[in-house]
């Protein structure tokens, strides 16, 4: 995707370094666009758990990298157990991080210890070049529904989508899960509009989705978490389309805090809730999200204050609670299936259920 018409991945290695990797740091947009520099795990974990890097198809890829900066010194097997150890522990809910190492670990085993860093670039890459191509087959298959809505309304009026959290190019190495199929729609000439919730409490759909919406010419419009009920019992939402972390054998959607809640009101108002993401994100071994999945608890300093600009345009960070009052963070909740209309993964879309992951990923049989 592009910023100020250059294009970027939110990933990459330069040329001239090619054993260090960029990144933006996500923490300053939309107000800032800086690039990062990591060359060594440590720094890779604390860009992760400080969420300078996000989205979990993106912190997988980024903890690949990860996984070969530590094995620059000591590449024998203790050493790489113990370092995919490390990055896992970094994001407990996300699965894709937990998918990545798991895959250069095993790619990593296969081969003699002095030939391991080298063959970690090479799988660390392919991962990425990979992502862009799922994400870009997601986003077709999810253009369809956007294209059906359009037909359904005679090619009047607009498509209203509304979105939670920020699935967007940025979450991702490019095109993003649940905004890939709306940029598209936008690109072929389709008027769509997007319901931008803000995504308390770090904002996510504020500051991340509203800006790359803006950038790439899509309208939107920024609303509070609360409001989503209320456009969807007015007839104003056409569809839900949210992204995920970790999707359960049998179709349960671990997503950002909140989404649960807008699954309810499309629920009850009858409008369809998608969930788009990498077949890196089911997670086979688990099935009954509620009880299974791991929700990450994080500071309550992310509720108890916000940032933003002050009216001199200068970024700051003010409290919106009284002193002494204590606040509590999970970062994420689970949509049992029954409330998911479906899921658009790269081969196509499916019911969320067990028969509907095992219609598009039969060789997954046997793990469940």
């Amino acid at each position: 995707m592009k910023i100020n018409g250059i294009s970027y991945r939110s990933l990459w290695r330069p040329s001239d370094d090619a054993g260090s990797i960029r990144i933006f740091d996500q923490t300053r947009f939309p107000w800032n666009v800086e690039i990062l520099e990591l060359r060594d795990v440590g720094a890779v974990a604390d860009a992760i758990t400080s969420m300078q890097v996000r989205g979990a198809p993106l912190i997988g890829a980024v903890a690949a990298y990860g996984l070969v900066f530590a094995l620059q010194d000591d590449a024998s097997d203790e050493a790489l157990e113990k370092a995919a150890a490390f990055l896992v522990a970094t994001r407990p809910t996300a699965i894709n991080l937990r998918w990545a190492i798991e895959r250069m670990v095993a790619r990593l085993k296969a081969v003699p210890p002095t030939e391991r860093v080298a063959a970690g670039y090479v799988e660390a890459d392919a991962i990425c070049d990979e992502d862009v191509q799922v994400n870009e087959a997601i986003g077709r298959h999810g253009l369809e529904l956007i294209r059906e809505i359009w037909e359904h309304k005679g090619h009047q009026g607009q498509v209203n989508l509304l979105t939670h959290c920020n699935a967007g190019w940025i979450a991702t190495v490019d095109w993003g899960t649940a905004l890939a199929p709306i940029y598209m729609a936008h690109d072929e000439g389709i008027p769509v509009h997007v319901w931008v919730d803000e995504t308390r409490p770090r904002n996510q759909g504020s500051l991340l989705t509203a800006w790359e919406l803006g950038s790439h010419g899509v309208p939107h419009t920024v609303i509070a978490d609360n409001a989503g009920g209320h456009y969807m019992q007015a007839g104003r939402v056409d569809m839900v389309i949210v992204g995920t972390d970790r999707v359960t054998a049998q179709g349960d959607v671990a997503n950002k805090i909140g989404t649960y809640l807008k699954a309810l009101a499309a629920h009850d108002n009858n409008v369809p809730f998608w969930v788009a993401l990498p077949s890196s994100t089911i997670d086979w071994r688990v099935r009954d999200g509620v009880k299974e999945i791991p929700i990450e608890e994080r500071s309550a300093d992310e509720v108890l204050f916000m940032t933003g600009l002050d009216s001199n345009g200068e970024a700051g960070r003010v409290r919106i609670a009284p002193q002494g009052s204590p606040a509590a963070n999970p970062a994420f909740d689970v949509t049992p299936a029954r409330l998911v209309t479906g899921l658009i993964t790269e081969r196509g879309r499916c019911e969320a259920s067990e028969a509907g992951l095992q219609s598009l990923f039969p060789e997954q049989t046997k793990a469940l």
